[in-house]
């Protein structure tokens, strides 16, 4: 598979550093509210790469955070009127669902920085023991000087960073472009460490969870564009000042969804929640699968409606397929045949180019095109079967399957029933039991 690498600003092949296992681990959110559906690009993004490898035989493990300290959540906290965890532990089941929602695996591994305080603690003793850190009264900055390379991500260099740009500038700073490795705070959630009570630093948390995860060099590093700088650069620095290597062999950034021609920002507050969604959240998914991962997605309702509309035709095609398949008893069959071949490996091509998406759902829409023609033709057994495995594949690899249930006994009754008075031409009675099949799913 080839994947673009940020910090190389090329296309490379993916060679894992540990043959057949590859390892992933993405920035997730900071638990203070709901998600919007620019938050949710990376969950689809980093989804779909990891069923891909899957796919093709690689055991995948990944991880994503949860940032559960930090002054957002301390604020959420006063104007809910609960503590810091509870509020932590509120966002946190929300974004799950969200994940469930969007037709995502939820079974990644879900660090929380709560429950690494005193391996950060370690961490950041350890830069400044070798010169990388410095302590100014209660807070740790990180010495940017030290590392010749700073900016390598985001192709910046020290002396053309503006002073306090997304840090804080504080008189005690060495230099305005330092970061705060540990905060010195005395309010809300907060550890005694040995430059007295406080709070971690942001861009020190995810190195040390995946070192603690991992145990070291990962072979992909995920998140959303808007991470590349600061938060990717100085997890990159701190990294290489006490581990000497970029701690990951990928750097892989998924772009921003737009509303219309304006960022989506929590801030602004333009910005539609997840959970929120007026269609089914495949339709949303199938929208930014459309677009290729390093490509703006400039969201309105209207694009949406194409893709609700869009889902339908897809659920339509595969439901009347699975019902045709479980009525004529053809299932658990893994029959493949050469169309099968065919275009499993034109789906497969596309995924291994930079995961394109795009090209990935023209295979599945010539694959709806084929069942639709066997459905309508001479309803080949073996065909179709092939093209079920075909299909099925490739919509859970996507996450955009749909559960179906098998018929039990009585509604394959009524299906009979209803498939007689048809041919019967006794309309009244189809009709009545066509709401009937409508009503359970089996008629769409």
């Amino acid at each position: 598979m080839k994947l673009y690498n940020t910090y190389t600003n090329s296309i490379e092949t993916l060679k894992p550093i540990k043959e057949g296992v590859v390892t992933i681990y993405y920035c997730g959110p900071t638990v203070y509210n709901y998600i919007h559906i620019g938050n949710a690009r990376p969950i689809i993004t980093f989804d779909t790469l990891k069923k891909h490898l899957e796919h093709m035989g690689y055991k995948v493990i990944m991880a994503s955070n949860f940032t559960d300290v930090n002054e957002k959540i301390l604020k959420k906290s006063k104007e809910e009127g609960i503590d810091e965890m509870a509020v932590a532990n509120k966002y946190i089941n929300a974004y799950l669902e969200d994940v469930r929602r969007l037709n995502a695996d939820d079974s990644f591994i879900k660090p929380r920085v709560t429950e690494n305080i005193p391996e950060i603690i370690d961490f950041v003793q350890k830069l400044i023991d070798n010169g990388s850190a410095y302590q100014k009264g209660g807070d740790v900055y990180y010495r940017v000087d030290s590392l010749p390379n700073y900016g390598a991500l985001s192709n910046r260099k020290v002396d053309e960073l503006i002073q306090g740009a997304r840090v804080d500038v504080r008189e005690e700073k060495e230099n305005g472009y330092d970061f705060a490795l540990w905060k010195d705070f005395r309010e809300g959630l907060i550890y005694k460490s040995p430059w007295g009570m406080g709070r971690p630093g942001w861009h020190t948390e995810c190195v040390v969870m995946i070192h603690k995860i991992f145990g070291g060099m990962i072979d992909i590093h995920g998140g959303g564009t808007d991470l590349i700088f600061p938060h990717h650069e100085n997890e990159i620095a701190q990294n290489e000042s006490l581990y000497h290597n970029r701690l990951a062999n990928f750097w892989v950034h998924n772009a921003r969804v737009n509303f219309g021609n304006e960022k989506m920002s929590k801030s602004i507050g333009n910005v539609i929640w997840t959970k929120d969604l007026k269609c089914d959240p495949r339709a949303y998914r199938l929208l930014v699968l459309s677009f290729p991962y390093r490509n703006i997605i400039p969201y309105t309702d209207e694009l949406q409606n194409q893709f609700v509309q869009e889902l339908n035709r897809l659920d339509t095609t595969y439901g009347k397929l699975f019902y045709y398949l479980d009525i004529n008893n053809l299932f658990d069959n893994d029959y493949k045949d050469d169309t099968y071949n065919e275009l499993i490996k034109k789906f497969d091509d596309a995924n291994d180019n930079d995961l394109n998406t795009p090209n990935g759902l023209t295979v599945i829409n010539e694959t709806t095109k084929l069942i639709n023609q066997e459905l309508r033709g001479s309803k080949d057994s073996k065909k179709l079967v092939s093209l079920y495995n075909l299909l099925d594949t490739m919509l859970h690899i996507y996450g955009l399957d749909k559960k179906y249930n098998r018929m039990d006994d009585d509604t394959l009754r009524t299906y009979n029933d209803w498939m007689n008075a048809r041919a019967n031409k006794d309309f009244n009675k189809a009709d009545e039991l066509r709401k009937v099949l409508t009503e359970k799913g089996i008629i769409l």
